[in-house]
């Protein structure tokens, strides 16, 4: 395979230091920031819907046969581990948190901190999902469910800002010579 398989949309926005390596694609005002380690490197691709943020430290990886999807609108928190599923639009994984090969999260729900979604997990719309292994809490709250939406449109003004300000790239302009960022 060839590891420069990279497409940003030219309104991403990319820290200089993040690794973004094999079939990933990142969308319209997604934000990546700082040591996010994005691995398309073999199985299908890795996709980063729109206005969707990954933090600091957040490991995104594929299964053998499963690509990583991330919906629009959603928050990788820091520290987060999304390997080989499909997060729904408005989801927020929190810091820590380990979502598994296979596992998809519906629209809307939030992954607590540190929680442990087993592979193959189905999560319905709108849940709260906690603990080692996680387990499916309680319906979100309409207020909970904004604030995921808050949570990812804070991060996609912070993203802008930090483009504006010359510490993230857009994605129209990150330089081709940076190896940690393999464009197509």
């Amino acid at each position: 395979m060839t590891y420069r398989q990279v497409t940003l949309h030219p309104a991403a926005r990319i820290a200089p230091n993040a690794t973004l390596v094999g079939h990933v694609e990142v969308a319209e005002n997604a934000t990546i920031l700082f040591n996010a380690c994005l691995r398309g490197d073999y199985g299908s691709r890795i996709v980063v819907g729109p206005g969707s943020n990954v933090q600091e430290n957040a490991c995104l990886h594929l299964d053998y046969d499963r690509d990583c999807v991330v919906g629009a609108g959603c928050t990788i928190g820091h520290g987060a581990v999304v390997h080989g599923c499909t997060l729904g639009d408005n989801v927020l994984v929190g810091m820590g948190a380990v979502v598994m090969n296979g596992a998809v999260i519906g629209d809307n729900s939030l992954v607590a901190a540190g929680a442990l979604v087993t592979e193959g997990m189905a999560v319905p719309e709108g849940s709260l999902v906690v603990g080692v292994p996680a387990k499916v809490r309680r319906a979100l709250t309409p207020e909970e469910i904004e604030g995921n939406r808050e949570a990812a449109a804070g991060y996609a003004a912070i993203g802008a800002e930090l483009v504006e300000e010359g510490i993230l790239y857009a994605g129209a302009d990150v330089p081709r010579d940076i190896r940690t960022i393999a464009l197509k």
